[in-house]
């Protein structure tokens, strides 16, 4: 029965493509879970090579095109839900169209639970957490506490990959049992001068006493213990040292594991897609890819949707850098500010549900770090007034910035306006408006169908 079912949602799905509409990557998960709620169980059992989850606040996207690069780059080619559609109807969608026998899904974090316990995976990579729209998910207590319980009941079953780094989530391994892997960060040389007030992590997981930094990266994550109880990082299994940042160039460091060191060059920027990067090695590292090989695939890699994605228009380039909230912003501020100024901005901030309601995140995130260095800004979305009175408290000239709400008529004054070289800082929803607009402009093909 689950056949018929799957082939009539599969049919709905090409029919959506072949529209043009979109919803290729979620219509027909959708459907099928309409018609049988068990059908990720059902299908997930067609994979007989077993499947990996992959959850954070942010990189999951980009941490599981890593993964998939790695798996490729040794002839392993997972089901993958590549187009980032992460709840259950995106895996869905994946399962349908699976022509492998192991899976790698990127899975929001709320549903994680729920997709872990339908999917039972051999491996689960558990990146960060970080405030992300509050309205939706609650604090990031709540996510860690449903975690660590998946956790405690997998334990045993799967095996758990962690970022060391995060006290969040390290604290994870607590009820994980043996076989967890931690990576992490040693170079001391990239810590932030000070906690960022974009600081979500703050109290011990194991006691309720404040913790104590004695470094910290981006965000939260960092070095850390806890002066009421003794609990400190776990020393993590894989890490990165020896870190060299080259703006929107990439970054360089040195992988240190129990195979010995490797030197990674990796073609996307910042210590944020490091993290990306030493969980997608840790992990690829549990699945039997020796380190060697999986850093010679990172090598290669590329920008995925909308993640430091770039894209030529005419004489302009136009590179896309996803904003959500304020960890990421930062790490996307703290980058730009290593390329030549002026920098030429488009910035696009939407209230959408898929956005989280609440937007006062801004006013959490650095923006005053490029007031120094910007040139053109433009604003827009349906947050575009909000945005700019953000960047006007931040000291970014005000007669430099441009209001245009709607999204294409501010698109088409930033690229008419810039100096060959135009960053988008767009929220989730604007970037898939600013995706389609490319698309229809022929300048990109759309997310679907990348």
């Amino acid at each position: 029965m689950i056949r018929a079912k799957a082939a009539f949602a599969r049919s709905v799905g090409r029919l959506s493509r072949a529209t043009g509409k979109g919803g290729g990557t979620t219509l027909p998960g959708r459907i099928l879970l309409k018609l049988d709620k068990d059908a990720i169980s059902k299908l997930g059992e067609d994979l007989t090579g077993g499947s990996t989850l992959i959850s954070a606040t942010n990189g999951k996207t980009t941490t599981a095109s890593m993964l998939a690069t790695i798996l490729d780059g040794v002839g392993r080619h997972p089901v993958h839900n590549r187009a980032g559609s992460n709840m259950t109807w995106g895996v869905a969608t994946a399962l349908l169209e699976q022509k492998g026998t192991e899976g790698l899904f990127e899975v929001d974090e709320a549903w994680l639970p729920e997709v872990a316990d339908r999917l039972k995976p051999e491996t689960i990579l558990l990146g960060n957490l970080f405030r992300d729209q509050l309205d939706r998910y609650g604090e990031t207590e709540t996510l860690a506490d449903a975690w660590a319980a998946l956790a405690a009941r997998r334990s045993g079953d799967t095996a758990f990959v962690l970022n060391a780094d995060d006290p969040l989530i390290a604290d994870i391994g607590n009820s994980s049992g043996s076989g967890t892997t931690y990576f992490g960060i040693e170079d001391v040389s990239q810590a932030l001068p000070e906690l960022q007030h974009a600081h979500d992590a703050k109290l011990c997981r194991v006691c309720g006493h404040e913790l104590t930094y004695d470094r910290a990266f981006v965000g939260h994550l960092g070095h850390y213990h806890c002066e009421g109880c003794g609990m400190r990082r776990p020393a993590p299994d894989l890490s990165a040292t020896r870190i060299s940042l080259k703006g929107m160039s990439g970054v360089k460091a040195t992988i240190v594991s129990p195979e010995g060191e490797s030197e990674l060059r990796l073609p996307l920027p910042g210590l944020y897609n490091l993290y990306n990067a030493l969980g997608a090695l840790a992990t690829a590292r549990q699945m039997g890819v020796p380190v060697v090989e999986a850093v010679r695939s990172l090598s290669g890699m590329k920008a995925v949707f909308g993640r430091v994605e770039r894209i030529e228009i005419g004489e302009t380039s136009l590179s896309i850098l996803l904003i959500k909230n304020p960890a990421g912003a930062n790490e996307v501020i703290r980058t730009l500010a290593l390329e030549p100024a002026p920098i030429d901005l488009w910035v696009a901030l939407n209230d959408r549900i898929a956005d989280g309601r609440d937007v006062s995140w801004i006013w959490d995130a650095d923006f005053e770090m490029l007031a120094e260095r910007v040139g053109k800004i433009t604003c827009t979305g349906t947050r575009a007034a909000e945005m700019a009175l953000r960047l006007k408290y931040a000291g970014w000239p005000l007669e430099r910035i441009n209001l245009i709400e709607d999204p294409e008529a501010a698109l088409d004054r930033a690229l008419a306006t810039s100096e060959g070289q135009l960053f988008a800082m767009p929220t989730y929803t604007a970037l898939l408006d600013l995706r389609n607009l490319l698309a229809e402009k022929g300048d990109a093909g759309r997310y679907w169908e990348a």
